[in-house]
């Protein structure tokens, strides 16, 4: 083949033939050091991608993260995402180096965890907010609920309590001073309608809604089982500080390059932009 195409151009009379196959032999020999190079820095991009799993649950925080994972890929980090069906295995998975990283809890419940667990795990970055709501389909107001009347609340001290917070903000119920962000059923002083509170699971809150008058649903769980977390809300949280969402991560990889690209990724206008347009008011923006 090299001796055939070498022999036509040497028999070849023509100029333009000459002309035609040198301009050729020159763009391919300009040509192939580019496409060689682009090869190349795909190949070392690739290479230096670093890939990291995050455990969130599902709903919001993951929809938020696959929207976070094309920002992310293109500063070299991979994200791959875990979902888990409840608060507790997020952190459990964390601590055993199962995931790098998680997305779906407040600073109030990490801190809990902590001190329960002994977790080594920091907030990195925050992220979202998601008020906490009352529903029920039993009643169109809170006030309708009768005396005596059942109210779930989830089980664990961080979000019971937000509930308990939001009742004693609406005059339902008194508590002791001096509670904080964690009070329980046992700080209750007052409690006018002797409302029953019943403790669930957080993840079962959407099906304690046929059971009770009314049910405290966290924003996530209440987007799967189908309600709108702006509209349906007999009561809503006001946005609060202290229940901020947020990024953990081990404490000995804090300080890892790949953990700045990730915050940074998610705190890039894209995805701020994306959960306005998204989520339509139901989850805050908190960066």
């Amino acid at each position: 083949m090299v001796f055939h195409f070498i022999d036509f151009i040497g028999r070849s009379s023509e100029y333009g033939s000459h002309h035609s196959c040198r301009a050729m032999e020159t763009k391919m020999s300009f040509r192939l050091p580019l496409i060689f190079a682009a090869a190349l820095a795909a190949w070392s991009a690739a290479a230096r991608a670093e890939t990291i799993k995050i455990g969130v649950t599902p709903g919001p925080h993951a929809q938020i993260l696959e929207a976070v994972k094309p920002i992310a890929a293109r500063q070299g980090l991979d994200i791959q995402l875990l979902e888990f069906s409840d608060y507790v295995v997020p952190n459990a998975a964390l601590d055993a180096g199962e995931i790098q990283a998680n997305s779906f809890q407040n600073q109030p419940y990490l801190d809990n965890q902590k001190a329960d667990r002994g977790y080594k795990i920091e907030a990195v970055g925050l992220t979202v907010n998601f008020p906490i709501g009352v529903y029920s389909k039993k009643h169109k107001a809170f006030a309708d609920i009768p005396a005596g009347g059942k109210v779930s609340i989830p089980n664990d001290p961080t979000n019971g309590g937000r509930v308990l917070l939001l009742l004693r903000d609406k005059d339902v119920i008194k508590l002791k001073d001096g509670t904080g962000f964690k009070p329980t059923v046992l700080d209750i002083t007052e409690n006018p309608k002797k409302l029953k509170f019943i403790e669930v699971d957080a993840a079962q809150a959407p099906r304690a809604l046929d059971d009770v008058d009314a049910a405290a649903i966290n924003t996530n769980y209440a987007t799967q089982a189908g309600l709108d977390p702006v509209k349906d809300p007999i009561l809503r949280e006001a946005p609060r500080g202290p229940y901020v969402n947020l990024i953990a991560v081990r404490a000995a990889d804090k300080d890892k390059p790949w953990v700045k690209i990730l915050v940074d990724s998610y705190h890039s206008p894209e995805v701020k932009e994306f959960v306005l347009a998204k989520f339509k008011g139901a989850v805050l923006p908190s960066w």
